[in-house]
């Protein structure tokens, strides 16, 4: 337990951000499984715009510091090969 006024002050902020961040990397993984069901259907339109949004989100995450840029930069460089692949076997 926290010995100070501050450090409770912090307690509650990082309880705060730790859920905010969490429902974030929750929301990620949600939509990344959904782009991935798209690609193995053969959809491959709407995985191209699904992969859109997804970049777009990874960005902002990484923007925010809720995952690192590079982790970021690397699901969205497998993400596009997957797409790419998909739509070249086709």
């Amino acid at each position: 337990m926290p010995n100070t006024k501050s450090a409770e002050r912090r307690m509650r902020s990082s309880v705060r951000k730790q859920s905010r961040n969490q429902s974030v990397k929750s929301r990620l993984k949600t939509v990344e499984k959904t782009y991935l069901t798209l690609v193995k259907t053969g959809k491959k339109d709407e995985a191209a715009t699904a992969y859109r949004a997804i970049a777009s989100l990874f960005d902002k995450a990484a923007k925010s510091g809720i995952i690192h840029a590079g982790t970021a930069s690397r699901k969205k460089s497998r993400l596009a090969l997957t797409l790419n692949v998909a739509t070249a076997a086709k």
